[in-house]
């Protein structure tokens, strides 16, 4: 059995989950209840809903609660959800900077996004954002900042140009803005930052570089 509190709070979950795609933070959840005092409350607070099976959640991964659907709750002042959540791997990090970052596919954890945000798209997966030299660009008008997730649709591998694009550039991965001169075949990958020390990446035949997919949303830290 959970409390009136803890009620309150999966209803923030399911609300915020629906108007953002994917779930509050226990940092968002501890300000909307008035807890940041006690951040340790909203911890004890969600994990009560995840022992009582109204949700689940990975360990030390923000942004991981799921929302288990069409659950038959038990309380009678709970209603059930038809919230539809699916897991996606984060694969690690990618610089938004140099291209310095090592793309080792290694699965860190998983984030919890709605399955409508996808549009039946099946090869995502996510990126943590290090650096600053993507953080004017908008995905659905969220930029890009350090510390953010970014879902890369891994089946795109044929940019238009001014596509957002996840690169791998002689075994080092990095997101930029796709330019291609249709006239000379020259491909540059063009910064979107406030920090103007971030210059365009040209590309040249001799590097060993692909296109690893197209960056289709942005899920806040």
């Amino acid at each position: 059995m959970i409390s009136k509190k803890q009620k309150e709070i999966y209803d923030f979950i399911v609300s915020y989950a629906k108007d953002n795609g994917y779930a509050p933070s226990l940092e968002e959840i501890a300000k909307n209840f008035s807890f940041l005092a006690y951040p340790s409350s909203a911890h004890y607070h969600v994990k009560k809903l995840q022992d009582e099976g109204y949700i689940e959640r990975e360990s030390n991964i923000p942004r991981s609660i799921g929302i288990y659907r069409d659950k038959t709750i038990k309380t009678p002042f709970l209603k059930t959800t038809g919230l539809d959540s699916i897991r996606i791997p984060i694969l690690g990090a990618v610089n938004a900077g140099p291209a310095t970052i090592f793309a080792e596919e290694n699965i860190e954890g998983y984030l919890k996004v709605s399955r409508s945000l996808l549009n039946n798209k099946n090869e995502v997966f996510a990126l943590r954002v290090e650096g600053d030299s993507m953080n004017k660009a908008r995905i659905d008008r969220k930029n890009i900042e350090t510390g953010d997730f970014v879902l890369i649709d891994s089946e795109y591998k044929n940019p238009k140009n001014g596509d957002l694009v996840l690169s791998v550039i002689d075994g080092c991965a990095n997101i930029k803005k796709f330019e291609k001169n249709d006239k000379t075949g020259e491909v540059r990958l063009v910064s979107e930052s406030t920090n103007s020390t971030h210059k365009p990446i040209f590309v040249s035949s001799k590097d060993d570089f692909m296109i690893n997919g197209k960056i289709i949303l942005v899920v806040k830290k």
